[in-house]
Formats: C-alpha cells, sequence, structure tokens
C-alpha cells in the first residue's frame, strides 16, 4: 500500500503531522520544537540546550529513572537535540509501542523543573562546556559563528557560556519554557506504521490543553562580518583553518543547487577538495558544506592540517574556490546530485528518516513536499542553476579564522 500523508492541527495550535505507512515494520514519534539558540537573548544563552537536559528529569507523573527506565521498556532508539533553531525529542520503536511512545514523550515535554535538578544539571552543562572547549574543532567553529554573525543570536553558542550558564537561574528557564514551549510552536512528526484516527485522539488527550502562547520568530536581517583571525593555542599540535561566507537560506529555491555546489566542492569523497588537498595529502581534511537556515544561509569550510602546510592548504582552499565558477561541468554536478539523491533515498527508507525530514521541512517552510518530489527536484539541478547560485551568492564576502600552535 501507498505511503500517505495525513494533517491536523489541534485547537491549541499544535500541527500533527504523518507519513503513514501499512507496510513499515516501526514507527517514529519526533516533537519538534521551533526554539533555540537564536531565540535567545544574550543573558540567556544556553537555556534552549540547557531546557533539552530538563525534560528527562522527570514530570509530575513520571521521576527521571521512569523515564529512562520506560524508554528501555520499550527498545526504543531515542534521543534529543539542541541546534540554533530548533530543539527535537524523538524515539523510533516498533509499532505496538507507538502509544506508549507518545505518550511519555509529550509527558516529557511539561517538565517539573524543580529547582534542585536544575542546580544539579548546570554542573553537568558545565561539564559539558568544557569538554567542548578541550576539542579545537568546537572552540574554532563557536568563535566563528560569533564573528561571522556579529550581533544577530546565529552567532550565540548553543551551549552558553560558563558566564550564562553560571548565571542562569531556574525561574529564567521556567519563563522561557512557558513563552516557547507552547502547542502553537510545535510540530508532532510521526512516520512508519501508525493508526493515524487512534493517534490523534492519543495526542488530543495528551496534549489539547497545553495553552498557546503566541511564540514565533520574526525575520531578521542578518548582516556578516567580514575579517581574519590568527588564533594561537599551546596545547594543539595541528594547523585548523574555518571559513564562512553566504549562501541561500532553507527558504531560497536555490537551495537545491546550493546543496550540489557544496558537495561537489567539499564532499568527504571525490570532491574537488578531496582532490586538491587530501589526496597529495596536504590536509587531513577538507570540507566545504552548505548550511541552510531559517531565513539565512552560510557555507562553512573547515581543514586541519601540519602547521607547516598551514599556506598551502589556505592558498590551495582560495585558488579552488575562486576557479569552481569558470570550471564547473556538467559531469561532476550529475556525480554530485546522485550521491546526494542516494542519501536522501536511503534515508527516506527508514520511519525515523522520513520522521525527521517531515518535522524540519514543516518548522521551516510549513508545507509537505512529498519524498519524490524533493528527488525529482534535486535530479533537475542543472549546471545553469549551480552558475546561478555563484553569481547570486559568489563565495564571498569571508570570514576566516585559524587555530594553531603558539609557535
Amino acid at each position: 500500500m501507498p505511503i500517505t500523508f495525513k494533517q491536523h492541527t489541534l485547537s491549541n495550535g499544535l500541527t500533527v503531522l504523518a507519513e503513514s505507512d501499512p507496510d513499515a515494520h516501526t514507527s517514529a514519534v519526533g516533537f519538534y520544537v521551533k526554539t533555540g539558540a537564536r531565540d535567545e537573548t544574550a543573558p540567556l544563552m544556553g537555556v534552549s540546550h540547557f531546557l533539552e537536559h530538563m525534560m528527562f528529569k522527570g514530570t509530575a507523573r513520571r521521576s527521571a529513572e521512569d523515564v529512562n527506565r520506560e524508554f528501555d521498556e520499550l527498545g526504543a532508539d531515542y534521543n534529543a537535540f539542541t541546534s540554533h533553531e530548533q530543539t527535537v525529542y524523538y524515539a523510533h520503536v516498533l509499532p505496538e509501542y507507538l502509544p506508549r511512545a507518545i505518550d511519555l514523550l509529550g509527558d516529557m515535554l511539561r517538565p517539573a523543573l524543580r529547582t534542585d535538578d536544575f542546580d544539579m544539571e548546570k554542573n553537568v552543562i558545565l561539564e559539558e562546556i568544557g569538554m567542548y572547549d578541550d576539542r579545537p574543532e568546537w572552540r574554532l567553529q563557536d568563535t566563528l559563528l560569533e564573528s561571522y554573525f556579529g550581533e544577530h543570536p546565529l552567532g550565540y553558542r548553543v551551549l552558553g557560556t560558563n558566564d550564562t550558564i553560571t548565571a542562569l537561574t531556574a525561574d529564567q528557564m521556567r519563563t522561557y519554557f512557558e513563552h516557547r514551549y507552547g502547542p502553537d510552536n510545535i510540530v508532532v512528526a510521526l512516520a512508519g506504521k501508525l493508526d493515524w484516527d487512534a493517534t490523534l485522539a492519543d495526542l488530543e488527550t495528551l496534549c489539547g490543553q497545553w495553552k498557546p502562547t503566541g511564540a514565533d520568530r520574526p525575520p531578521s536581517d542578518v548582516s556578516v562580518q567580514t575579517h581574519e583571525q590568527n588564533l594561537t593555542d599551546e596545547r594543539v599540535n595541528r594547523h585548523y583553518l574555518a571559513t564562512l561566507l553566504p549562501a541561500p537560506s532553507a527558504q531560497d529555491e536555490l537551495r537545491y543547487a546550493a546543496r550540489v555546489l557544496g558537495d561537489l566542492i567539499g564532499d568527504d569523497d571525490g570532491s574537488r577538495l578531496y582532490w586538491a588537498l587530501i589526496e597529495p595529502g596536504l590536509a587531513d581534511e577538507a570540507s566545504f558544506s552548505f548550511m541552510p537556515m531559517d531565513h539565512a544561509g552560510a557555507y562553512m569550510a573547515f581543514l586541519t592540517c601540519d602547521p607547516a602546510k598551514a599556506k598551502p592548504v589556505a592558498e590551495t582552499l582560495l585558488a579552488e574556490l575562486a576557479k569552481v565558477k569558470d570550471t564547473l561541468q556538467q559531469g561532476e554536478i550529475t556525480r554530485a546530485v546522485n550521491k546526494l539523491a542516494t542519501s536522501v533515498t536511503l534515508r527516506g527508507e527508514r520511519p525515523a528518516g522520513r520522521m525527521h525530514r517531515l518535522g524540519g521541512e514543516w518548522l521551516y517552510r510549513k508545507r509537505f513536499i512529498p519524498l519524490e518530489d524533493d528527488l525529482a527536484r534535486l535530479q533537475a539541478v542543472t549546471l545553469d542553476e549551480v552558475v546561478a547560485v555563484l553569481e547570486a551568492f559568489p563565495l564571498e564576502p569571508r570570514t576566516t579564522l585559524r587555530l594553531g600552535p603558539a609557535s
């Protein structure tokens, strides 16, 4: 039987979406909250991620131990994550356990937010910040985003900083939660084998009394900064280089061609940077990726190498970017399209992959695009369209940061 799309909005604004597949052997459900680092204020930086942790600390009906035990009892593949633009809680289970997974996740989204749990978890968050500070690539990326986006909250650190997390209070978190976690700011996405009518009834009972809050994300101008900066750290022994430059947004029709361009320039295997930097042994890592965001977008280049090779690596990167437009060939575009189409198709073969695609698509564009249509649009990308991306976003201006040994 064919996969069918279902959609319904509860009276309080909670949007429920599903790709129902009677022939699937598993079911997936995710609660997608349109909130992240870009929705915070500078003093509250990191509250979205901290709140994600608190969702697992128990509710009025469940203790933290109950939450973990029930996920284990369901045999669920479950997790949560926070980005600059969304916070997601999800589970992938056998179909007979889907109602229980929905009840568990929905209950979690109305957490107890006890002060004792908050105080204890704050230490965990501070340890996590310290762990990421020990990783040069993450420190470089955080600093790069801050430098590139300037005062815009897209430059905020998802984990926050030692200062903001230390100063954060439980009452501030509760206030943030009460506003950002309204049902009118949440999408529930499901995929796989499911009973649509029964699922809607369960969600109505579980979430129907949640009060809408009017949370939104007004479009804000992104004014990117352009500069270069050299950083040193006596703890590192490799050279790191990261660059950000403008690209189409998640809503821009050019996003398909932009994704193809990013792949042919800097995919892990067979891209231009692979042949120019990895294959000759100049760099340990060389990537160039497309980052579509809500009404904003960027490309990120990231390279690591021996410090002695820092100059030729940087020169090679700039040379490759400079010649892309004049040397594009349909053959490499076709190869990139086929690789991306394979990746999209493989992801779509699992209910969890379809769930994530469905939830993310709705948060950014509030519409459903069948996987087949999405693939067809990707496979229709032409040489002229990729050139159009380069004309609209000519791989500059750039913000570049370098991190290397103190010597």
